[in-house]
C-alpha cells in the first residue's frame, strides 16, 4: 500500500525530471501507465480522474464521522437529560440523584466531541495533502502535452 506521502514525493520527481527535459523517467507514476505512447489530453484527463478518486478515497467516511458523531453525542446527552427530569418527576429530586444523570448525560456529548476533533483533522489533512498531489499531477500532464506539441516524437512519462 502506497502512503499519500510517498505517492506525492514520487509524482514530484517525475515532475521535476519532466522540467528538466527528460522524456522518460525512471520514477513510477500515475501517468506513465496512461501517457506511454503518445499523450492525448482525453487520456490524460482519464488518468487524472482516477488518481483523485484514488487520492481522496476514505475522505468521504472521515468528513460523515467529523460531521455526525456531535449530533450523536448530543442525542446522548438529550436522552439522559430527559431521563432525569423523569426522575425528578417522580420526586427524587435530590442533588444525589441529578449529578450523576447530569454527568452521564454530559459524557455522551464530550464523546462526540472526543470522535468529532480527529477525525475532522485528519480530514483536513488528507484532503490538503491529496490536493498537492493532484496539483503535481496535473501540472505534469501540461509538461506532457507542451512536450508532445513541440515534438512528433513519442513520448513516455
Amino acid at each position: 500500500m502506497i502512503t499519500l506521502n510517498s505517492w506525492l514525493n514520487s509524482e514530484s520527481k517525475a515532475l521535476d525530471s519532466l522540467l528538466l527535459g527528460a522524456k522518460v523517467t525512471n520514477t513510477p507514476t500515475v501517468l506513465k501507465k496512461c501517457a506511454t505512447g503518445f499523450a492525448s489530453k482525453e487520456k490524460l484527463n482519464v488518468c487524472i480522474a482516477m488518481a483523485e478518486k484514488s487520492s481522496t478515497s476514505g475522505l468521504t467516511w472521515l468528513s460523515i464521522i467529523a460531521s455526525t458523531s456531535p449530533f450523536i453525542g448530543l442525542f446522548g446527552t438529550v436522552v439522559a437529560i430527559l431521563e432525569t427530569f423523569a426522575k425528578m418527576g417522580a420526586g427524587d429530586a435530590g442533588l444525589s440523584v441529578i449529578a450523576p444523570a447530569i454527568s452521564e448525560a454530559l459524557v455522551a456529548t464530550g464523546a462526540g466531541i472526543f470522535v468529532a476533533i480527529p477525525a475532522y483533522t485528519f480530514h483536513l489533512l488528507l484532503k490538503r495533502k491529496s490536493y498537492e498531489i493532484m496539483s503535481v499531477i496535473n501540472r505534469s500532464a501540461d509538461v506532457i502535452l507542451l512536450n508532445s506539441r513541440n515534438s512528433s516524437e513519442r513520448f513516455d512519462v
